[in-house]
């Protein structure tokens, strides 16, 4: 039987329980694409993510309810930041550090997008509706499974590779819920779709070194082509 590759997912703390929890859709895709999702707990403990990471194949940086904290690239808060959670911020440096130290492929998704800017030196528009001319909304409410606004993706790129992109016979649309965006990307990434206001929808790695895909909506919570691609994609480099 061909090993499943196993992928790693950062958790998140209920600051009111203290416990570390996960939506299910996360691993449930992974599963579903032929991976084996393993739980990363929110420890930020170099010796114990070196540890946990040595056996796998690749990693998934979900979203999360919570903001990058400012001081990583070097701004004051805006009024208009919300939550911040230390040892969220804290494990997930670490983890991208240890994945880019292995060479391990990453996907990306909304708060993990932007920490993967962060991580690699980019900025943050650190609250939409504040500093983004003629916004569209981003933060659309329920249901989340309805995708709410178009893309424009550029070429060429991962995104722009990916049949579900190239076979499209209309506007490219996903769902959306997010405050934040890449402001300034970081090195070694490039931007590759963006909303009609200008927000940054996907970041990838520029040809050197690891794959990288960072989106800003959340497609394990879509069922179309795209996202299903998108995973089995992402789960095929992890395998390889």
């Amino acid at each position: 039987m061909v090993r499943r590759p196993r992928i790693g997912i950062t958790m998140r703390l209920e600051q009111e329980t203290g416990r570390f929890y996960l939506g299910r859709d996360y691993s449930e895709r992974v599963e579903a694409a032929g991976g084996v999702p393993v739980h990363i707990s929110l420890i930020p403990k170099r010796d114990y993510i070196v540890e946990v990471m040595s056996q796998l194949d690749g990693v998934l940086l979900p979203g999360s309810n919570t903001d990058v904290d400012p001081v990583y690239y070097g701004e004051e808060p805006h009024p208009g930041l919300r939550t911040v959670i230390p040892v969220k911020d804290e494990t997930e440096m670490l983890v991208l550090a240890e994945a880019e130290r292995l060479k391990l492929p990453i996907l990306a998704i909304c708060y993990g997008m932007q920490a993967l800017n962060v991580f690699r030196g980019g900025k943050l528009v650190q609250d939409i509706g504040s500093v983004v001319k003629s916004w569209i909304k981003h933060d659309q409410g329920m249901p989340v499974t309805r995708a709410s606004h178009s893309i424009k993706v550029a070429k060429p790129g991962i995104l722009a590779g990916l049949s579900a992109v190239k076979n499209s016979k209309g506007p490219i649309r996903v769902n959306t819920s997010h405050h934040q965006a890449v402001a300034k990307v970081g090195k070694g990434l490039k931007a590759t779709a963006r909303a009609k206001d200008g927000v940054i929808e996907c970041i990838e790695s520029t040809g050197r070194g690891n794959w990288v895909l960072g989106v800003q909506w959340h497609p394990e919570l879509l069922s179309d082509a795209l996202s299903d691609e998108i995973f089995a994609v992402f789960v095929s480099k992890c395998r390889n």
